[in-house]
């Protein structure tokens, strides 16, 4: 007799940086997902979908090197040409439009779904996870920006979150002062991305890596730009203006700035967008002007936006986009203005968590059916049917024992809220019985005596057959 191949065990375990999301934290997804959505299509903005994987030249530009290469998941295909994972959703959308130059404009479209980077990995940092975002392609108009921002309000409000802020600001005006301290155009970009980072590193590690450079708290070094004390001194008293004024801030930024166009175009723009937000009653106290922030990413040209957890201070933007006027030149001679803004799902959710503004569930059904009598799974299922038939989601109890305990237990754990009871005797008397799970767990954590918690009332009620849909959608409201 043949012995029995023994296959080699595999450990089960994911790749380092990725995760796996339990239904709990995969329910909370899809419903925070769902109400942007539904904000989103409120608006006018359009669903699509993009390949997960692109050419290496259409995430990278016509000009990449094997270098650039590495900084995503990318690799030689099988034909013959590079390729890598997308590590966010813009590129995409201006690739898609550029290649459907039918397309109505504005197109307003949204998007969500999984994008991978190739960081480091750490705590609550993944290479894989889940963006949602929205973008207008095709207007210059500042309504634009103003409706951006309005939209992004709608959705942190609606979302259940009380304290945050929308904070905007415009790029030409950093670009003025770039101007105005007569920073040289090959440090322009990086300029911007040490201001970046004023509010979590302070001024001091921001002067020093305009400078010379520092160290920092793991003892790695920091190169500097090497600026001259003037230029240094030039962004950072601009940077404390605009920090100390921020009621009046577009006026201050006015008198340092009058001397260059590009700056007073920002200055303008700005403008614009707090009138048009004033128009749409945005409420005041849920968005500001800030001359401070600047958005990392090279290709915003105009207003940027970022969302802030007044509660939550350490989790940074959580909300964040800007205007990109020239990314489509990319892929056409045409150019098309565009503007949008994004969030990470994953990273919102841990914040709704954290506020408790979301409350976890690890079920979708809202009713389990048990089954003590194996002898009469026809009459259960007839009883889950109708429940379904009425809109409400319901399982039937499929485990192998018949004691009620247990299933009663296993509701509990999963998370289902009700359950429906009937042995003979209620069939016998075309009766049922409902269990509120949530309301003897909000009992037995108020009284010691078992006793009392059995007699306790609202906990299981028996009605008629015919009142159990009615019954149910009292319990769910």
């Amino acid at each position: 007799m043949a012995e029995k191949r023994l296959l080699k065990k595999v450990e089960p375990k994911v790749l380092k940086g990725f995760r796996d999301y339990p239904p709990e934290e995969e329910i909370a997804r899809q419903k925070l997902i769902e109400t942007a959505r539904r904000i989103y299509e409120r608006h006018g903005f359009l669903p699509l979908q993009t390949p997960a994987l692109e050419y290496a030249e259409t995430l990278l530009g016509g000009d990449y090197t094997s270098d650039n290469l590495k900084e995503l998941f990318g690799f030689h295909g099988p034909d013959e040409v590079d390729m890598a994972l997308r590590y966010e959703f813009t590129v995409s959308l201006a690739r898609y439009v550029a290649g459907n130059p039918e397309l109505a404009l504005p197109f307003r479209r949204y998007q969500y779904g999984t994008v991978w980077r190739v960081d480091k990995p750490g705590p609550g940092r993944y290479r894989e996870f889940m963006q949602c975002d929205f973008d207008m392609v095709g207007t210059s108009s500042m309504l634009a920006d103003a409706e951006i921002i309005a939209v992004m309000v709608e959705v942190m409000s609606e979302l259940g979150i009380k304290n945050f802020i929308v904070k905007y600001s415009n790029r030409k005006i950093l670009n003025g002062l770039a101007q105005h301290a007569a920073i040289p155009a090959d440090k322009v970009t990086d300029v911007f991305r040490v201001i970046d980072k004023l509010e979590k590193q302070g001024e001091e590690a921001v002067r020093l890596e305009l400078g010379p450079g520092r160290i920092d708290k793991s003892g790695d070094r920091i190169p500097g730009l090497n600026l001259e004390n003037g230029q240094i001194e030039t962004v950072l008293d601009f940077l404390n203006i605009a920090a100390s004024h921020r009621n009046d801030s577009l006026d201050e930024a006015e008198k340092v700035l009058d001397k260059i166009e590009i700056a007073r175009s920002g200055i303008d723009e700005l403008r614009e967008v707090q009138n048009y937000l004033n128009e749409m009653q945005v409420p005041d106290d849920k968005t500001k002007v800030d001359l401070t922030i600047v958005r990392g990413l090279g290709y915003y040209t105009g207003p940027v936006y970022e969302t802030t957890l007044l509660d939550l201070p350490d989790y940074g933007s959580v909300f964040s986009g800007g205007r990109y006027d020239n990314l489509i030149e990319r892929f056409s001679n045409k150019s098309v203005p565009a503007t949008g803004s994004s969030f990470g799902v994953d990273r919102m959710l841990a914040a709704l968590i954290e506020l408790r503004a979301i409350t976890l569930r690890r079920a979708t059904s809202d009713v389990l059916v048990t089954t003590m009598d194996k002898s009469r799974l026809n009459d259960y299922i007839a009883i889950v049917n109708e429940i379904r038939a009425a809109g409400i989601n319901a399982e039937l109890f499929l485990g192998e024992t018949k004691n009620l305990n247990k299933q009663l237990k296993y509701a509990d754990r999963v998370g289902i809220p009700l359950a429906v009871i009937a042995g003979s005797d209620e069939f016998e008397s075309g009766m049922v019985t409902i269990k509120d799970l949530r309301a003897g767990a909000e009992i037995a954590r108020g009284l010691s005596d078992r006793e009392e918690w059995l007699r306790a009332e609202n906990i299981q009620t028996t009605i008629k057959r015919p009142d159990m849909i009615s019954f149910l959608r009292n319990l769910l409201k």
